[in-house]
């Protein structure tokens, strides 16, 4: 029997594991969304503002109330938006503090309208003046912003360190950390190598990033393959990975941050759990979790639809037993 998780923690799948069903274009992306209600891969769901409607960042009411009815007759409600501000007025106009506010605000009265618990941006964007401004219109709207760290964002950088102080500061329960696991990655996927091998990367870094994933030279030979142009076109967007999406932390650096901690995003590329490379870093960010008196959500995010062609639904669906698993160790 399936032990039940803590109190206060709620499961979650992100409509983001559907976008290559929305790119097909074959379905709305909101009835995409509410598949996963509707399917029982989770009643509790993220989406991503930007494919829900094209009226974003403010779209109609009209399109708001008919999501969240949707949404409340299948069981179903939204955790977290994701969210975001374009700096850029124009190719060479940034927007003014003003305008990165107006850009904003009308993406959290969607969330609101739709029932999210909050809004996420990505860590730093917004500037501690601009999270500051926003504190009294997330108290109006009942909203928390998560600012998401994820990747090679981990504590330690000084630009995360940063964003981390300005969230401490603020102390606010409005205004929230949340991390993508893909910090704590022991070793790299299985199927992103082999695609890697396939189009003709080195075999000696690829060998490398199998093995040596954490070790600094590693990164460095990283480095040194993208500056000499050494990586096949077919391949470079899937290598900036190595640089961005893919960390090389432990759960140790995270300690000092986790108090700050309100989401998290259960990032997952494939479920291949070789020497528990999927369920090891859930099981010990959870054993970490239980001590500070976490409450939040954490959200299935599959990443891998890049390399793989898995049925997202069914994929989703397994992460999450998996995750609940690794969770719920040894309780």
């Amino acid at each position: 029997m399936t032990s039940p998780l803590p109190s206060g923690w709620t499961l979650s799948a992100s409509a983001f594991n559907l976008t290559p069903e929305l790119i097909r274009a074959e379905t709305t992306a909101p009835q995409l969304a509410l598949s996963l209600v509707e399917r029982d891969v989770a009643d509790t769901v993220e989406v991503e503002l930007g494919q829900l409607w094209r009226g974003f960042p403010a779209p109609g009411e009209r399109d708001t109330t008919a999501f969240r009815d949707a949404l409340d007759g299948a069981g179903g409600r939204v955790s977290i938006v994701g969210g975001s501000i374009d700096d850029w007025a124009s190719a060479t106009r940034r927007r003014t503090d003003d305008e990165r506010f107006d850009f904003l605000r009308p993406q959290l009265v969607a969330a609101a309208a739709i029932g999210a618990d909050g809004v996420r941006l990505p860590i730093g964007q917004a500037g501690p003046a601009l999270l500051r401004r926003l504190v009294p219109v997330l108290e109006d709207l009942d909203l928390v912003l998560f600012e998401e760290a994820q990747g090679q964002q981990a504590p330690g950088r000084p630009e995360t360190d940063a964003a981390i102080s300005d969230i401490a500061d603020i102390d606010s329960p409005h205004v929230r950390l949340l991390l993508d696991i893909s910090m704590l990655m022991p070793s790299l996927p299985h199927g992103y190598l082999d695609r890697l091998a396939a189009a003709g990367v080195s075999s000696d870094l690829v060998r490398r990033l199998r093995e040596e994933w954490r070790e600094p030279a590693t990164l460095a030979a990283v480095l040194d393959e993208l500056r000499g142009g050494r990586v096949p076109g077919q391949v470079q967007t899937l290598f900036m990975n190595l640089l961005i999406r893919f960390g090389r932390s432990n759960i140790g650096d995270l300690t000092s941050v986790l108090p700050l901690l309100s989401g998290v995003h259960l990032k997952f590329w494939d479920l291949d759990d070789t020497d528990g490379q999927v369920s090891g870093p859930i099981r010990d960010l959870g054993a970490a979790l239980r001590t500070t008196g976490f409450t939040g959500t954490l959200c299935s995010e599959w990443g891998g639809h890049e390399w793989l062609d898995d049925d997202p639904w069914d994929i989703t669906r397994r992460h999450l037993a998996l995750a609940r698993a690794a969770l719920t160790y040894p309780a």
